[in-house]
């Protein structure tokens, strides 16, 4: 099978879809690998090591998308890639569709055929392809408030884990999924005042073995989350809903309930985000601030760490790829159903039911998708 990657276009986006390494693995399986020029540069993968790794340096995404069976990627096509589309085409990447209207009309018109890493499972229910990116972004999240806590940034003009006879800084992770282990572990690292809010009891008794009393578990039915809001200095959104738009959890009038200065890092902004004042921002310009606190909501957030980002992703996706390069996406889908629960969108019709639901479109599930190939 030929397949194309394409340098990522998304702002300060930096990240690649195939390591060198994983373009040996294909290649040594008799596949043929397209790589634009420079597309792993920035994330310390040069031409010459795609090159060795059996792959074809080409100048041009055009010819990289007319060209190839399967386009992988990391962030979901930008409306010009879309363009270039072809029916029947395998797009394997994240999409995060439920906050994306347009690109899932596009998507949908191109009648391509377009898997998620997001939404792939494992056995338990488990989302394999998103984890390592969650927990590169929830450690990025306490790092990112951590700096925008500083007065040159707007912040409180506070240090996370205080000082000598000095309290620490409180912070308030909304979700205890992949994104809150990982923020918990930096946090308490930082010697924070860590809060983990959670819906599920027994998620919580799983924190609580692993960071012991270095956090305060809370579940979330039995929280008063705007008394913890009013306490908390920086609020980290880890919440997630496979595929859908994440709840708005956090209001815009919760907002005059904060200290003047504090953090928000939204995560869950790739899917809407959980505070109702989030909006997309970008590594160059990451913060923004509405009623004195200040917003740090970059879309992209594992692309500002690109050699670590790429490395992680490619050691969970390489296996799935492999399947679908050497079986054809009609077996490898058919056969794993845990795979099968990646496909969102096939040949026009939308395959993930989130996704339908929000957009008021026709679903069809995966598996009748494929049957009436």
């Amino acid at each position: 099978m030929l397949v194309g990657v394409p340098k990522e276009i998304k702002p300060q986006e930096n990240r690649i879809g195939l390591t060198p390494e994983s373009v040996k693995v294909l290649t040594s399986n008799g596949h043929k690998v397209l790589v634009e020029n420079n597309g792993g540069y920035e994330a310390g993968f040069d031409n010459d090591q795609y090159i060795k790794a059996g792959a074809k340096i080409v100048n041009k995404a055009e010819d990289i998308f007319s060209d190839s069976e399967i386009i992988v990627k990391v962030k979901e096509p930008l409306s010009n890639e879309v363009k270039m589309l072809k029916e029947n085409q395998i797009v394997f990447t994240y999409l995060h569709l439920a906050a994306a209207k347009e690109l899932t009309e596009g998507l949908v018109k191109s009648k391509s055929v377009c898997i998620a890493y997001e939404t792939v499972t494992d056995n338990n229910g488990r989302l394999p392809l998103l984890a390592p990116m969650s927990a590169v972004a929830g450690r990025m999240s306490i790092q990112a408030g951590a700096h925008s806590l500083e007065k040159n940034q707007k912040g409180r003009g506070l240090l996370l884990g205080g000082a000598p006879g000095i309290e620490p800084a409180t912070v308030v992770i909304l979700g205890g999924g992949v994104v809150g282990e990982n923020a918990a572990l930096i946090a308490t690292g930082m010697k924070s005042k860590v809060y983990v809010i959670d819906k599920s009891l027994e998620r919580l008794e799983q924190l609580k073995k692993i960071f012991g009393n270095t956090i305060i578990p809370k579940q979330s039915e039995k929280t008063d989350l705007k008394k913890l809001i009013s306490q908390c200095d920086l609020l980290i959104g880890g919440v997630l809903i496979p595929g859908a738009e994440a709840p708005k959890l956090v209001t815009k009038d919760m907002l005059k309930l904060m200290k003047r200065g504090s953090v928000i890092v939204d995560v869950a902004i790739d899917q809407g985000g959980c505070v109702e004042t989030s909006k997309p921002t970008t590594h160059a310009n990451p913060t923004y601030i509405v009623d004195d606190i200040v917003h740090y909501c970059v879309a992209n957030m594992p692309g500002g760490v690109p050699r670590t980002s790429t490395l992680a992703l490619n050691k969970a996706t390489l296996p799935f790829l492999s399947k679908l390069v050497d079986k054809g996406y009609e077996k490898a889908l058919r056969e794993d159903k845990n795979f099968l629960a990646g496909l969102n969108i096939f040949k026009g019709q939308i395959t993930y039911k989130a996704v339908a639901e929000v957009f008021g479109h026709q679903y069809v599930s995966p598996s009748e998708a494929l049957t009436n190939v």
